[in-house]
């Protein structure tokens, strides 16, 4: 597979230009630089040297430690942010054409830019741009990354690629990872399963073969090793289809709309839909549905979800379906805490059920130290009626009934002299 005249054995840039992008906009570069050693210097020189142009407000990072950086570094992060973003849709452009069964043609908006009115069209419909400076885009082909752009996103890829501490937390990844996880019979999943709405699986063809529900979430699993461990170009490409791809299991929405959030100041284009998972997830015989189709069948079982921001604050709970569905995420990042009202939810369970613990938000150290007594807010889920539940019901209690089989059937081929002591 060749991009832009240079050759992709591993490293997705399309990927690669979403974490710097996302990093800018959260004030973190600092993690690519100290925690990862990836230099952020180039991209930061390029930002500089080419949008001259203080960008729009839109491109202001939404978190910002004055406590890392000056007020001078917002625009500097401004600059960078917009910079990685517009070789972000470039690239990404490339890979949509290159993918027609992505169905996200909707997503190529550079050639929808009138650059002389400063307009962009979506769905039929003009809107103005709020920014208007585009100094690395051509017209007349505006998917083309400049030569620096291409020196640039290359030089990136290759820091990402030869950064120890990275390659060492995507193997622990690989080793530890699945597309979802079965504990003592729980259904463990990140975002969602893809679902339609009238509540049936979404067949997804991927690599030539179709799946849904719990079989398209094992033949992903296999692909995304594939991704890693072959030399399989498609697979290396629907990495980035699962950061924003509509049949993502990691993402959950119509579509992505970073265009639109940093150049277009109408909120109705803007919104990202959820797709039908999330609204089927508050019935119970739904969720008790997707247990059965996984194994599960146990009175006492859940499906533990994250990704989903709970809005605690208008009184929303983490707790849906009648208890068989638990929100652990509910907002852990500090950027929605503001709508959410709390910093997500801890999971732990003892014999006796479940318990969700939110997390309070603090501000100040002090605010910290004057709250150290309060009891934290915890949610019971268990059932009374059923009973308590011991070692022997866990996993870990399986695997001892198993080794103890295996130990009793030895000493009795021992006692029956079919195992002759030396």
């Amino acid at each position: 597979m060749i991009y832009y005249g240079w050759e992709l054995p591993f490293g997705n840039i399309q990927c690669i230009a979403n974490v710097i992008r996302i990093c800018a906009r959260y004030g973190n570069i600092r993690i690519l630089e100290d925690t990862y050693g990836i230099n952020m210097r180039p991209l930061s020189i390029f930002a500089l040297d080419t949008y001259v142009e203080n960008p729009s407000d839109k491109l202001l990072p939404k978190e910002f430690d004055y406590n890392k950086y000056g007020e001078s570094d917002k625009i500097v992060l401004a600059k960078i942010q917009k910079a990685i973003a517009i070789i972000q849709f470039k690239i990404e452009g490339e890979l949509i054409k290159k993918h027609p069964e992505y169905k996200m043609d909707d997503r190529l908006l550079l050639d929808k830019i009138d650059y002389d009115k400063g307009t962009v069209t979506i769905k039929g419909k003009e809107y103005e741009i709020n920014d208007k400076f585009f100094p690395t885009i051509d017209k007349n082909d505006p998917y083309k990354l400049t030569e620096k752009e291409k020196e640039l996103i290359e030089r990136l890829r290759e820091s990402f690629m030869e950064s120890t501490k990275l390659q060492e937390h995507i193997k622990f990844l690989y080793a530890k990872g699945s597309t979802y996880k079965i504990f003592n019979s729980n259904l463990l999943i990140h975002a969602c399963i893809p679902i339609e709405e009238d509540g049936n699986y979404t067949k997804v063809t991927l690599l030539g073969e179709t799946h849904e529900g719990k079989e398209y979430l094992d033949y992903l699993d296999k692909v995304i090793r594939i991704a890693y461990f072959e030399e399989n170009q498609e697979a290396k490409d629907y990495m980035w289809y699962l950061w924003c791809g509509k049949d993502s299991p990691f993402f959950g929405k119509d579509r992505m709309t970073t265009f639109e959030q940093y150049f277009v100041d109408d909120s109705e284009i803007r919104k990202e839909n959820k797709i039908p998972y999330y609204r089927h997830i508050t019935n119970e015989d739904f969720c008790i549905k997707i247990l059965r189709d996984f194994g599960i069948k146990e009175d006492f079982s859940h499906i533990v979800n994250g990704h989903v921001p709970v809005k605690a604050s208008n009184g929303e709970s983490p707790v849906k379906a009648n208890g068989k569905l638990l929100v652990i995420d509910g907002g852990f990042a500090k950027s929605y805490r503001k709508s959410t009202g709390e910093a997500g939810y801890v999971l732990s369970y003892n014999s006796y059920g479940l318990v969700l613990t939110a997390n309070k938000t603090f501000e100040t150290i002090e605010k910290v130290i004057e709250t150290e007594n309060e009891v934290p807010t915890e949610i019971v889920v268990n059932d009374k009626s059923i009973k308590r539940r011991r070692v022997g019901d866990t996993d870990i209690g399986k695997e001892l009934k198993e080794q103890i089989n295996c130990l009793t059937g030895l000493l009795e081929y021992y006692r029956n002299g079919r195992i002759i002591k030396s």
